[in-house]
């Protein structure tokens, strides 16, 4: 083995969102504001569901779940990105890096398999209303939320202590604004085919199961609600799954875009965007969503409005 490829480096250099200086401060604000807004919102749902006994139901137990994963990448990756706009050289240490990595790939990975749970409990709420409360109970949720963590914990822990086992040559220039897999293993000298084998049947695996869970429970649904005699039913049917499917289409869809493509198709500038909207924008547009599309969220946060006015008042 070559001497370079033994070369141990403190640290790396992450690519910035822009080379432009004049874009440098607009580009932050917007960020900020952005990521503010997923912050808030995010641990918004989190408080509410808790706290509104209303809101004690499988449906909201996921989307409590939903809300902190959001939270759990959005962090990962934001705080550190905002920094960069604000300092000379984008530099993240080595150990840093790997935390960081690790923390984006449990609550990305959890966040496919909670989609699709959410899928499954809108299937059970539509097409076995009957049986809902047995099917879906606060074991069964439990469960259903518990083996996805474990399992992203396996997963990103099995990649991450891969890629840092390996040897990084003396160039330290990550092509992206966050230490993601792929970029990081352009860097490493010693043969990558194992680890990228292992990320390729992972990512395969945690992108086409959960999909095909989340298809599968819409496409029975579907079919439930064409049976229906009922307008109104339809339409209530509609309505209690409009704000799930409007998250899951977009989640996947960025993530398909982002990953489902030729090589040669591939940029920087591309990925980047990308990358972007699902770790900064998507979990401020789920807050959103739910809570505006979403009858009991406004309800509750009503509620919770008309209780802090009469302390304060």
């Amino acid at each position: 083995m070559e001497t370079q490829n033994l070369t141990m480096l403190n640290e790396f250099i992450l690519m910035r969102i822009t080379d432009r200086p004049e874009l440098q401060a607009p580009l932050f604000g917007l960020f900020l504001v952005i990521y503010v807004i997923s912050a808030v919102g995010n641990l918004g749902l989190i408080t509410l569901t808790t706290m509104d006994s209303r809101l004690h139901t499988p449906m909201y137990f996921f989307l409590r779940h939903l809300a902190f994963t959001d939270l759990g990448y959005s962090t990962a990756v934001g705080p550190k990105m905002l920094v960069n706009f604000v300092v000379d050289q984008n530099t993240i240490s080595y150990y840093c890096c790997a935390i960081q990595l690790a923390f984006f790939l449990v609550f990305i990975v959890s966040e496919l398999f909670i989609l699709s749970a959410m899928s499954y409990d809108r299937y059970v709420a539509i097409c076995n209303p009957l049986l809902y409360p047995v099917i879906m109970s606060p074991r069964i949720c439990q469960l259903l939320v518990a083996i996805p963590y474990l399992y992203s914990t396996f997963v990103s822990l099995l990649v991450t202590v891969k890629i840092f086992n390996l040897s990084f040559c003396g160039y330290n220039v990550v092509s992206h604004f966050y230490c993601d897999s792929v970029p990081l293993l352009s860097l490493v000298c010693s043969n990558t085919y194992e680890i990228e084998m292992i990320i390729l049947v992972l990512a395969g695996f945690d992108l086409i199961s959960s999909l095909l869970i989340v298809l599968m429970s819409y496409l029975l649904i579907l079919e439930s609600i064409l049976r229906m005699n009922s307008a109104e039913g339809r339409h209530k049917a509609f309505s209690t799954c409009g704000s799930h499917l409007t998250v899951v289409i977009v989640f996947y869809g960025t993530l398909i875009f982002m990953y489902v493509r030729p090589e040669s198709s591939h940029s920087f500038d591309s990925d980047k965007v990308a990358s972007i909207f699902y770790t900064l924008v998507i979990p401020m547009l789920n807050p959103l969503i739910y809570s505006l599309r979403n009858k009991d969220v406004k309800c509750a946060l009503q509620r919770v409005w008309k209780k802090l006015h009469s302390l304060f008042s």
